[in-house]
C-alpha cells in the first residue's frame, strides 16, 4: 500500500508538469494494465515506475524488450546490497534483468541512507563502478537528536507531548500492539492520533494516512510500515517510542521531521527492553527468499548495525557526530544541537545575574 501511493503520487506529480508518467500496480485491471504498456510502447508514456518484484514478470520482460528503455533508476538503492538494512532479492536481481533488454541503458541509483560500504556494494552489484557518485550529505541542522532513557515511556511521552501541543508528529513503534497501546494513550489524553500498521486493512491505512497529510489529525502513531512516501513538509517532531535496529532505519524515519526547514525534534526513548526485541526481530526475520547464505550475512549485518544503534542509545558524545560519522561523514565534536550536547547547558536570566552584580559594586 504505501509503495503504491509512492509510485501514485510520483506519476501524478509528473503529469501535472506536463510530463506523461505512469505505474504499474497488482490492484489494476487487465485493460488498464494493457493501455499503460500501450502507451509507454507508443511514447505516450516518458516514465513508467514499477515494483521491482514486477521485472522478473514474463509479460513486462517482453514489453521491455520492445520498449526503448533509455534509462532505469533504481530508487531505495540500498536494497541492492546484501550489506544493506534491507537487502531483498527483487532488488538483487535487477541486473539479470539488464541483461534480457537489447541495449545497456543508463542506471541511475538513489538512496538517502547508505554508508560508504553498502555504496560500494550498490556501485558492484549494478555493475556501474565508474558512475559519479553525487553525495548531498546527511546533515540536517535544523533537526534537534535527543535520546531520554526511561522505564517509564508513558509518562516520558505525555510530558514530551505537553509541550508540543496542536504540533504536527509521528511516533514510530516496534510493534502493532504497541502502536494500539500508545494510540489509545493519547487518544485518553486528549490528543487527535490515529494508528497506522500493515494488521489494518488497505482502506483505514489509506484513510488515516490521508488525514494526517491533510492536516485533519495532528499525530500518526506507527509501525515502520508508514513512511514510504511521505514528504510532509510541517512535522514537527518524530519521536521514535522504541529503538529500531540498525541507524539506516532510525536516521530515515527521524528524517520525517523538519521538511519545510524549521527547527523540528528527532527524540528517541530507550531502556534496555529494546535491545532484546530487536534481536528478537533479527533471529526470527523472515527471508524466504534469500539462500542460507545470504541468510546468514543478512543476520550477522543486522547484528553489527543493531550494536551501533545501541551505541548511538548510550553514548554520552555528540548525537549529530555519532550518527554522521555511522555513514561516513565527518562532524563538529558539538554540533550545541542534541541532547547530549545541551545535557551541561544551563539557562540563566541574563537580568538577574546583571542585577547581582550590580549590587556588589
Amino acid at each position: 500500500s504505501p509503495l503504491i501511493s509512492l509510485m501514485k503520487d510520483q506519476a501524478e506529480n509528473l503529469s501535472k508538469r506536463g510530463i506523461p508518467a505512469a505505474y504499474l500496480d497488482s490492484s489494476m485491471t487487465g485493460n488498464a494494465y494493457g493501455k499503460i504498456l500501450h502507451d509507454a510502447l507508443n511514447k505516450k508514456c516518458k516514465f513508467l515506475y514499477v515494483a521491482p518484484e514486477r521485472l522478473a514478470n514474463q509479460q513486462f520482460i517482453s514489453f521491455a524488450q520492445k520498449a526503448n528503455i533509455t534509462m532505469i533508476a533504481v530508487d531505495e538503492a540500498h536494497c541492492v546490497s546484501q550489506w544493506g538494512r534491507s537487502f531483498r532479492k527483487d532488488y538483487y536481481n535487477i541486473p539479470e534483468f539488464v541483461k534480457l533488454l537489447p541495449s545497456k541503458p543508463l542506471i541511475a541509483a538513489f538512496t538517502a541512507s547508505a554508508t560508504p560500504e553498502v555504496r560500494e556494494d550498490i556501485l558492484e552489484r549494478l555493475n556501474i563502478r565508474n558512475a559519479k557518485q553525487v553525495i548531498t550529505g546527511f546533515d540536517r541542522q535544523n533537526l534537534y537528536f535527543a535520546v531520554q532513557r526511561t522505564f517509564d515511556k508513558q509518562r516520558s511521552l505525555l510530558e514530551y507531548l505537553s509541550k508540543h501541543k496542536q504540533e504536527c508528529g509521528i511516533i514510530y513503534c516496534a510493534t502493532r500492539t504497541k502502536v494500539e497501546t500508545v494510540t489509545r494513550l493519547l487518544l485518553e489524553n486528549g490528543y487527535t492520533a490515529i494508528r497506522y500498521h500493515a494488521g489494518l486493512t488497505p482502506t483505514e491505512r489509506r484513510d488515516n494516512q490521508n488525514a494526517f497529510i491533510s492536516g485533519k489529525v495532528d499525530i500518526v502513531v506507527a509501525t515502520n510500515a508508514f513512511g514510504m512516501g511521505i514528504d510532509k513538509p510541517n512535522v514537527r517532531f518524530v519521536v521514535h517510542y522504541n529503538m529500531p535496529k540498525d541507524p539506516e532505519s532510525y536516521y530515515q524515519e527521524a528524517g520525517r521531521a523538519g521538511r519545510d526547514g524549521l527547527p523540528s525534534d528527532c527524540y528517541l526513548f530507550y531502556n534496555p527492553q529494546d535491545v532484546y526485541t530487536c534481536r528478537w526481530f533479527i533471529e526470527n526475520s523472515e527471508n524466504d527468499q534469500l539462500t542460507e547464505e545470504q541468510k546468514q550475512i543478512v543476520k550477522e549485518q543486522d547484528h553489527r548495525r543493531l550494536k551501533a544503534m545501541i551505541h548511538y542509545a548510550k553514548t554520552e558524545t555528540c548525537l549529530r557526530e555519532t550518527l554522521l560519522a555511522y555513514f561516513g561523514e565527518k562532524a563538529p565534536k558539538n554540533c550545541g544541537n542534541c541532547s547530549s550536547c545541551l545535557k551541561n547547558y544551563r539557562q540563566v536570566d541574563a537580568t538577574e545575574d546583571a542585577r547581582k552584580a550590580l549590587s556588589c559594586i
